[in-house]
């Protein structure tokens, strides 16, 4: 396997809040109905709880966060991606499920200062200002599907990386100097 390469290279931009990609990630896509096959699952290979509705659990350096009834976003380092497969097969064993690496599919930012929630206002249907730490929403900013959640004094933006360039160009646009909303 060759060595990972985040969708644009660790790009930056510092205006009147830091926007920055985050990369390379491990991503795994998790469908399954619930229960304690789920539950033991989801310990397994990130070590945290099943989030519930709109929820993101958090575990130093893994996550997973709730996409949907069924939808669960694994979060964790790339090189861990492997052992964190051959976990939820294990524990998943006989279960109807799907898990699918998605690390390579996606691209990761982080919009983070005193008016981070004014970038990501300005491109989504979201009230970041009262976004709590622990929730997740899926939306769109501008045009394409996003999942962004607040963590560690920032917000945290997960969209497709064919788009990465464009997302980051819209991140940029918001966060220039003397474009603050209030």
């Amino acid at each position: 396997m060759s060595d990972p390469v985040s969708a644009l290279n660790g790009a930056s931009f510092n205006g009147f809040a830091s926007v920055r990609e985050v990369g390379p990630l491990g991503m795994i896509s998790l469908r399954h109905k619930g229960g304690a096959a789920l539950t033991k699952a989801i310990k397994a290979a990130v070590g945290t709880k099943v989030p519930a509705q709109r929820k993101i659990e958090v575990a130093g350096d893994k996550a997973c966060g709730w996409m949907s009834p069924d939808e669960y976003l694994l979060v964790l380092p790339y090189g861990e991606v492997g052992a964190a497969m051959d976990a939820l097969a294990k524990a998943l064993d006989g279960e109807h499920h799907l898990a699918a690496d998605v690390s390579d599919a996606r691209a990761v930012f982080r919009v983070e200062g005193d008016k981070a929630d004014q970038v990501l206002a300005k491109l989504s249907p979201v009230d970041f200002a009262t976004l709590e730490p622990g929730e997740l929403r899926r939306s769109r900013a501008a045009q394409v599907a996003a999942a962004m959640w607040a963590q560690d004094g920032g917000f945290t933006v997960v969209c497709f990386r064919s788009v990465a360039v464009y997302v980051m160009g819209l991140l940029t646009h918001s966060a220039q100097p003397g474009s603050e909303l209030a």
